[in-house]
């Protein structure tokens, strides 16, 4: 077997620096575009491929960042799938269904591409990790696992345990997405939840005369519920209504257990003027069970999300929202971890970014 060609050798076949080698490589934007050219060429002619582990070593550094993302899915049978081949390629009618999609979950989708854009504009790749229908105890080893292969770590808040995941932050930086900080000396990254659900709600009750909205809760232990209800109580209490006088329907951020919910409301003949979800898919998933109900949105029921994912703003009707920054929300958890591996000792910090309430047709009616 031929010897593998190292960085060395490329570096003198293209006439420059290891260290010019090894932006080109990692940041190439920081090179000038005629320095790239002779670098990729020496490359491609010397058929090198870097070695991760030797960089590593030679950086004390992997050149990776890590992202838990929380168990999104509701996947029950996790044993391996039984695919036929008969040799003929089937055509079959595809019904409509109900659920359809109703395991998606964009907001996700969007921070992770967020996260992966900045990591290669970085010069860092990106390695992700779910907990789906893991155990505490396999978290732990999982995270365990992942904090030794990464630089860095971004996790969304309540998606592992805290007392681990400040054990990991001794040795890497920590970054959580979502939640405010309490107590400890992680980096924190949110969106103004509760500045945007307040507005949104005022909105219900000046401009549309609700005063009696119900509202569909997420998750008992996610922070950005807590906050998207405190903006909603605050507004009612501005107004001079008692936010625990009216009842909190449970759809655990899920789309599927909004429209049962949505259809358990229409059973019983029991419908609110208004519904306002604490996401786009508890969002959806009621829209999905008004439709089929013969339910006309939004002259007998509004109903309003949060997150502003793209499918909200092709439902029918389209979905008033409060739009966060998903993307930059990722991209910034990498600028964050970035930050600190360069720089250890910076002080810890707490970014909140903007929203944006987006007034559509199933709040507002036929819109211009």
């Amino acid at each position: 077997m031929a010897r593998k060609p190292t960085v060395y050798d490329v570096a003198a076949h293209a006439g420059v620096s290891i260290a010019t080698v090894s932006r080109v490589l990692t940041r190439p934007s920081d090179v000038r575009a005629s320095t790239q050219e002779r670098v990729l060429a020496a490359v491609r002619e010397l058929s090198y491929v870097p070695s991760g582990s030797a960089r590593g070593l030679a950086a004390r550094r992997t050149g990776v960042l890590g992202l838990f993302l929380p168990g999104v899915d509701a996947v029950e049978d996790l044993s391996d799938p039984e695919v036929s081949d008969t040799g003929t390629v089937e055509v079959r009618r595809d019904p409509a269904r109900p659920d359809h999609g109703t395991t998606a979950n964009l907001y996700f989708e969007e921070v992770l591409r967020g996260c992966e854009l900045e990591a290669w504009r970085q010069g860092f790749s990106l390695m992700i990790c779910v907990g789906r229908g893991r155990s505490p105890e396999s978290v732990e080893l999982t995270l365990n696992d992942l904090a030794g292969k990464v630089d860095g770590l971004a996790v969304i808040a309540q998606s592992a345990p805290h007392d681990v995941l400040k054990r990991i932050g001794e040795t890497i930086p920590v970054v959580y997405l979502a939640g405010q900080r309490r107590g400890d000396h992680f980096d924190h990254l949110t969106v103004r939840n509760r500045e945007g659900m307040r507005a949104l709600t005022e909105h219900l009750i000046d401009d549309h005369g609700i005063r009696d909205p119900v509202y569909l809760t997420g998750p008992f232990d996610s922070p950005d519920d807590a906050e998207r209800y405190a903006g909603f109580a605050d507004a009612l209490e501005g107004r001079g209504i008692n936010p625990t006088a009216l009842p909190v329907l449970h759809g655990e951020f899920s789309r599927e257990r909004a429209r049962a919910v949505a259809e358990d409301l229409i059973a019983r003949g029991s419908l609110p003027r208004a519904l306002v979800c604490a996401n786009d898919q508890m969002a959806l998933g009621v829209l999905d069970a008004l439709r089929p109900a013969g339910v006309r949105v939004p002259e007998d029921v509004i109903v309003t999300g949060f997150d502003g994912i793209d499918e909200a703003a092709r439902s029918e009707p389209r979905l008033t929202t409060v739009m966060q920054p998903m993307l930059e929300l990722g991209r910034a958890a990498v600028r964050a971890m970035v930050a600190r591996v360069t720089d250890p000792d910076l002080e810890p910090v707490s970014t909140e970014l903007p929203v944006t309430v987006l007034l559509r047709e199933s709040c507002e009616g036929p819109l211009g």
